[in-house]
């Protein structure tokens, strides 16, 4: 009988008031620690934070050669050496050797890739810097680029919660570019530099699959700024539940680094063009400036995490992009004349009909036509005079008749009949 009688049900210590307060307390701690770490934190410096991002982009470049470097081992021992069959060639072409190797480039260009100095690069910054100016004075003159800049922001990536972006300035700077310090590097198939350890035979490089890769710093000291208003929507319980509107405006300060170009050689059998790659290396340093401005009426200005957080993404957007391992391929196009690239002669009317409406070109053409063919006629026209004028002489008699005799009155000549 004792086991069946139930125990006595523990009373909560708590009451229901005290559970509220402590509830409330709780969530007031949690929000004062959100905005005192979050909002109003103090970054870490630029060098801190610069440092890490660098050691971070070492350490990934090092793994990737590392596992580069396993796979080349691991597939030179699976995969058997297979006899290679020469295919007979054509023999119209023999004007020189097929292919150059990479040791005879040098030769003929006079570059040694161990002793060479190197270049300063101070004619490629000035035509650099006139192809700046122009693209600026482009961008000035009207709105294309701030309206397919506009475009690219309001992308179809946009999420749901970000209402319509707007640019409110967009600063393109006043500085440019300085490229220095160039130097040419052999590389093998993968890109990876020849080490201490690994010898480089220039005239085996280009059937080992090797290339020769350009190197050169870029600095560039500048103020380009970005600077875009949108609002934060909150779409739940229902759809405009709350607004927040958010300015953002980001300034690239500085940059440098080592830019990478090298060129990928066409195959025929593929039916790939040549392409040329260009990279930069982990090394780099780029520094941001950013600003931004939270609310419509109680308004936060510059939060430190915000700063952090868009500084990180546009870090990343950079690295995974052009920073090795990754590198961007732009494909050449034919330096063979064709027949499609022509441009003058009489392709000079076809274009200016092209490029005006259909009626006004017609009628300038037929205005150009009519011109020609008043000159031709004018020409025929006199020519015709000309050989009236040589047939027509003048008789005797009508000369005679046609004289006027001394102390005469004008206009009135003597008439001898016959």
């Amino acid at each position: 009988m004792a086991q069946d009688v139930c125990p006595p049900r523990s009373e909560p210590t708590l009451s229901f008031t005290q559970g509220l307060i402590l509830g409330q307390l709780s969530v007031v701690l949690i929000l004062a620690a959100f905005i005192k770490f979050f909002i109003f934190g103090d970054p870490p410096s630029p060098e801190v934070t610069a440092s890490l991002r660098a050691t971070e982009r070492r350490s990934r470049t090092v793994a990737h050669k590392k596992s580069l470097l396993s796979l080349r081992t691991s597939n030179t021992r699976q995969t058997p050496q297979q006899p290679v069959l020469n295919k007979k060639k054509s023999s119209i072409l023999r004007s020189g050797p097929p292919t150059l190797t990479i040791g005879a480039i040098l030769s003929k260009t006079y570059y040694k890739v161990d002793s060479h100095q190197p270049e300063s690069l101070d004619w490629f910054n000035v035509l650099v810097a006139q192809a700046v100016a122009q693209f600026r004075s482009d961008a000035q003159h009207d709105d294309a680029i701030l309206t397919s800049l506009t475009k690219a922001i309001n992308g179809d990536s946009r999420p749901d919660f970000v209402d319509e972006i707007r640019v409110t300035e967009l600063t393109l700077g006043d500085d440019f570019p300085i490229f220095s310090n160039c130097r040419i590097i052999p590389v093998d198939e993968d890109g990876l530099d020849f080490g201490p350890g690994k010898a480089f035979d220039a005239d085996k490089a280009t059937r080992d699959g090797a290339r020769l890769q350009a190197r050169m710093d870029v600095d560039l000291s500048d103020m380009i700024t970005l600077a875009v208003e949108t609002k934060l929507l909150l779409n739940y319980p229902k759809r405009f539940s709350a607004v927040l509107p958010v300015a953002l405006a980001v300034s690239v300060v500085r940059f440098s680094g080592t830019l990478s170009i090298s060129f990928i050689p066409s195959n025929p059998s593929e039916k790939t063009p040549t392409k040329m790659v260009f990279t930069f290396l982990d090394d780099y340093r780029l520094d941001f400036s950013i600003r931004s401005l939270l609310g419509s009426r109680s308004r936060l200005q510059d939060v430190p995490k915000i700063a952090q957080l868009v500084e990180s993404r546009l870090h990343q957007w950079f690295d995974d992009r052009c920073v090795e391992p990754r590198f961007q391929e732009i494909a050449l196009p034919s330096m063979w004349p064709r027949m499609k690239n022509t441009r003058g002669g009489d392709d000079t009317i076809a274009d200016v009909e092209r490029s005006m409406s259909k009626a006004k070109g017609v009628e300038i053409a037929k205005e150009l036509r009519g011109d020609a063919r008043k000159e031709v006629n004018a020409g025929r026209a006199d020519q015709e005079q000309d050989s009236l004028r040589h047939r027509r002489r003048p008789r005797a008699e009508d000369a005679f008749m046609s004289v006027s005799m001394p102390g005469s009155m004008p206009g009135i000549g003597l008439d001898f009949g016959t």
